[in-house]
């Protein structure tokens, strides 16, 4: 398969100092973009799948009605906070 280009970007000329600035050695402006848009779509990707998958949880939750109520979680967290507390109080902290 045939390699494309990406498209040309316009920046500050003070944004691509900075950029020049943290190229590593031997490593090129094309090679750092490369890297960036490579990186930036597996970011883009795992974030999708995670918000998909979060998603069928919410759905399989309720269809089940398998969930725990907020107000139960939030005061069990509440409960768990007010005991730490108490035993950093003891410690003298």
């Amino acid at each position: 398969m045939k390699t494309a280009t990406l498209p040309p970007i316009r920046v500050a000329p003070d944004f691509r100092l900075e950029l020049e600035g943290v190229l590593e050695e031997g490593e090129s402006l094309s090679q750092f973009v490369e890297n960036a848009v490579r990186s930036t779509v597996t970011k883009r990707k795992t974030q999708a799948e995670f918000v998909r998958r979060g998603m069928a949880a919410i759905e399989a939750t309720q269809r089940d009605a398998s969930g725990i109520p907020a107000e139960q979680v939030i005061a069990k967290l509440e409960a768990k906070l007010a005991t730490a507390k108490k035993n950093k109080a003891r410690r003298g902290g």
